[in-house]
């Protein structure tokens, strides 16, 4: 797969999810404010709304779930990644990727359909909906996963690109990071070699 189609495609997939939580997340605050306003000022709570809000919240943290592994934002120890070679971390990201893979194929994505069709005969206390398709968006976010994980392995394996991604703006920060504490000290000996303190030096040796 070329690095532009894969640039490509992770960006239509990457802004489906940021749709899906920015509708998700806005219906969760309408719903929240009427919950108060029914509980509050009429007295009245709605059992419907807070069962939604409960369902809703799940939702949004399972696609934020496959935003962040499409992101490589998931948390992580890098003791090990940080002191091996280039070949070294690429076989560790390799491995990492696969066995992402591997969780979103057997335990979302085979497990979430299993119980979606064991749990479409029940139904929901107060919204009287199937409870499948509550727990439908299991095996979707388990198959964004699974796309994520091809779109990484193909993006690792992209020569000077994958070199690159497999880096990650963290490092690219540090060495940013690094060249700019180099620049400050030469400024500051340029800043040093003139002006008064190149005058108290000159004088210093003379």
């Amino acid at each position: 797969m070329a690095v532009d189609g894969v640039r490509t495609a992770r960006r239509h997939l990457d802004r489906i999810l940021e749709l899906a939580q920015t509708g998700l997340f806005g219906m969760m605050v309408v719903v929240g404010t009427y919950q108060i306003l029914v509980r509050y000022l009429f007295n009245r709570p709605s059992t419907m709304s807070e069962e939604l809000l409960t369902y809703a919240f799940a939702w949004l943290a399972l696609l934020a779930a496959a935003y962040m592994f499409g992101k490589r934002g998931h948390m992580r120890m890098g003791f090990l990644a940080d002191r091996a070679s280039r070949n070294g971390r690429m076989a560790l990201e390799v491995v990492s990727e696969c066995l992402v893979f591997l969780f979103g194929a057997v335990v979302m994505v085979y497990g979430g359909i299993k119980i979606t069709a064991l749990t479409m005969a029940q139904k929901t206390a107060s919204l009287g909906i199937p409870m499948g398709y509550v727990y439908a968006i299991v095996p979707a976010c388990g198959g964004m996963i699974l796309v994520y994980s091809i779109l990484n392995l193909a993006q690792m394996m992209g020569g000077r690109e994958g070199q690159r991604y497999l880096d990650g703006p963290e490092r690219e920060e540090a060495k940013a990071g690094k060249t700019g504490k180099a620049g400050e000290g030469s400024i500051e000996r340029e800043k040093e070699g003139s002006g008064e303190w190149g005058k108290r030096k000159e004088s210093d040796r003379k």
